[in-house]
């Protein structure tokens, strides 16, 4: 603690969160480096890196446009890929929307376009377990993992002449981080459902299609069956959060317990008290009551 009060003795809130945004921005070194090296490989000089990381600040988008473009494929066709890529950010700010409702429009358009998927993990994490969090904390880590991002990817357009390395590597590296976003993110049993069939159906449209359009089918189709089975839960079961498809999946504590969990626990244990407060009053008002009395 005392350690801790020495790199920050005046508790400066951006320097507390850099601390909380550090782990994402080193883990963006080597990766960025490497879409930058790629990027470099397609033709990419300096400037278009720098304008490219801030523009699009998608690894996964990147690195497909980099690789559509080696192979000369035609701009229509990077263009509609990389839209249906990036049409999840619908999907992510939607979900985050609730947090930053109160705010401005300037601030909600800068908060759009400085979202990717990693900054999401994060400041979704932070808004459901900590109260203190604000939309402005949630902002300054999108801006330093911006930052360290378009430097990377800068330094790797640098030296990608000098140096080459393996991109299979790469490819493992964000196929692992992907799958560890999409773990944290299971939180019922539903989710796991979808994650599933969401994983067969893309390598069958992927098979059919020989695109990454494939992917993009199977995600609006995973998404849609997913919500017509929430819906017809909540619609129909008396009790939607203890059906089997909306019961919470066996998670380590600090994923476990969020600030919607809480607050759900206590609409419930609040639920609980005015249906026995009812009961007694209508036990308390029934005909054998008065006749026993």
């Amino acid at each position: 603690m005392a350690k801790a009060q020495q790199i920050n003795p005046e508790k400066a809130r951006w320097l507390e969160v850099l601390g909380i945004a550090m782990p994402l921005c080193l883990s963006y070194i080597p990766i960025g480096l490497a879409c930058g090296i790629l990027l470099h490989a397609a033709g990419f000089n300096f400037i278009m890196t720098l304008i490219v990381s801030i523009v699009v600040f998608s690894g996964g988008a990147q690195f497909i446009l980099a690789s559509l473009l080696t192979i000369h494929a035609p701009l229509t066709s990077i263009f509609v890929t990389l839209f249906f890529l990036e049409l999840r950010y619908a999907l992510l700010g939607s979900s985050l929307s609730k947090y930053i409702k109160s705010e401005s429009q300037h601030f909600i358009w800068l908060f759009a376009v400085s979202m990717n998927d990693e900054n999401y993990a994060v400041n979704y994490l932070k808004f459901a377990t900590d109260k203190k969090w604000k939309p402005k904390d949630a902002l300054l880590v999108e801006h330093y993992s911006l930052i360290s991002w378009s430097v990377s990817n800068m330094v790797g357009g640098l030296i990608g002449s000098a140096i080459s390395i393996n991109l299979e590597v790469v490819d493992f590296a964000l196929t692992a981080l992907f799958i560890y976003m999409i773990v944290m993110q299971m939180r019922s049993h539903l989710t796991l459902i979808i994650c599933l069939l969401s994983a067969v159906l893309a390598v069958f449209f992927m098979v059919i299609t020989h695109s990454i359009i494939g992917v993009v089918i199977a995600t609006l189709i995973a998404s849609f069956v997913g919500f017509l089975i929430e819906n017809t839960v909540r619609k129909y079961s008396k009790k939607p959060n203890e059906n089997w498809f909306l019961s919470k999946l066996f998670r380590p504590r600090a994923t476990r317990i969020t600030v919607e969990d809480q607050e759900a626990e206590e609409q419930h244990l609040l639920e609980e008290k005015a249906e026995e407060a009812k009961k007694r009053s209508t036990d308390s008002q029934s005909p054998e009551s008065s006749q026993h009395d």
